[in-house]
């Protein structure tokens, strides 16, 4: 009797475990151009617009901090929080929701032409992780002329995207 309610538990366990797997198969990559708030973490277009407005602010006075860390002090060590916390948040999966499609115009710097050249602009998060997992690379290795070099890379690329997709 207990053999048998083990492996029903188990079984049940295994269920499971496929049944999540196959709807994170189903969901969304992140990639993937949101048409409205509904499937995002955000209860409505202003709302996304708000939270991407301050988590880009966020992520600007990151970097400002990481070059006081890396570029000016050489401090690598200091930096592992801040260069965690940005491989955490510059990242597709992180700012793409917030990108619902038409969230531009008042009230937003968003230029329309993000949705009209969707592919290019996610494949500028891409390159923006990579750029970034270059800059952790160089600090955990305390190499701080690759630092230095990495770190303007990540700048380019946020301000190439900027020219290309922001009001100024």
């Amino acid at each position: 009797m207990r053999q048998r309610r083990r492996n029903d538990v188990w079984h049940s366990s295994l269920a499971g475990c496929v049944l999540l797997m196959m709807g994170s198969m189903a969901q969304a990559s992140p990639s993937d151009m949101p048409t409205s708030a509904e499937g995002t973490p955000f209860a409505s277009e202003r709302d996304a617009v708000i939270w991407r407005q301050d988590e880009l602010k966020d992520l600007e006075r990151l970097l400002r901090q990481l070059r006081f860390d890396l570029v000016n002090n050489r401090d690598a060590r200091g930096a592992e929080p801040r260069l965690e916390e940005l491989q955490q948040k510059a990242t597709q999966a992180h700012f793409l929701p917030a990108f619902i499609e038409g969230t531009h115009g008042r009230g937003s710097d968003a230029r329309p032409e993000i949705w009209q050249e969707w592919e290019d602009f996610s494949a500028g998060f891409v390159d923006l992780e990579e750029k970034v997992a270059d800059l952790v690379e160089a600090a955990q290795q305390e190499d701080y002329r690759a630092a230095t070099r990495a770190f303007s890379d990540v700048s380019l690329s946020c301000r190439s995207c900027h020219r290309a997709y922001r009001y100024n």
